[in-house]
């Protein structure tokens, strides 16, 4: 098996593992938000209040000095300013974990049939895990595990929200 690369084709070495991982923006189901959004030269991008609107938060929260006016918010509304600083990175894979697990069942729905194509737009890969099996039709590739092991791959052509390909209680 060959050495996973770097964007660039090349392969990852101990000198350019850091490089790789730069190339990843994750949301753990367990994350850590941080509070500031200042980036790079210490500047807080002009599209900050827009995504605050798109992730319909900015009637909570605002961004004032480069900081979060508050994130005493409901684990779902939290995990949206997550995503917002993933935006803000403009790094080229996205992963979410279970993201949309504590989104409530309307903006989960803007996740998968909004947001997501919104990002694949824009060229990102996006790496979902889900146990959401309404939104498995609107996916690239489906793959489904147990037990850490791959049972079912698929590389699908749709992106129309459906009825999984692959249901959660197929048997093996």
């Amino acid at each position: 098996m060959a050495a996973p690369c770097c964007g660039d084709g090349s392969p990852v070495l101990t000198e350019t593992r850091d490089d790789y991982r730069q190339l990843f923006t994750t949301i753990f189901s367990d994350y850590y938000l941080f509070e500031d959004l200042i980036r790079g030269e210490g500047v807080v991008p002009d599209v900050a209040e827009r995504y605050l609107q798109r992730l319909e938060v900015a009637h909570k929260v605002s961004v004032e000095d480069g900081v979060f006016t508050t994130t005493d918010l409901s684990t779902g509304q939290r995990k949206r300013l997550a995503l917002m600083n993933a935006w803000l990175e403009e790094r080229p894979v996205l992963v979410f974990d279970e993201w949309a697990a504590d989104q409530d069942p309307a903006f989960r729905h803007i996740f998968y049939t909004e947001l997501l194509p919104d990002l694949k737009r824009l060229g990102k890969t996006i790496i979902v895990i889900s146990h959401d099996d309404r939104y498995f039709g609107i996916a690239d590739h489906l793959v489904r595990l147990r037990d850490g092991k791959i049972v079912a791959s698929e590389a699908r052509a749709s992106n129309v929200v459906g009825v999984s390909a692959v249901p959660t209680d197929a048997p093996l």
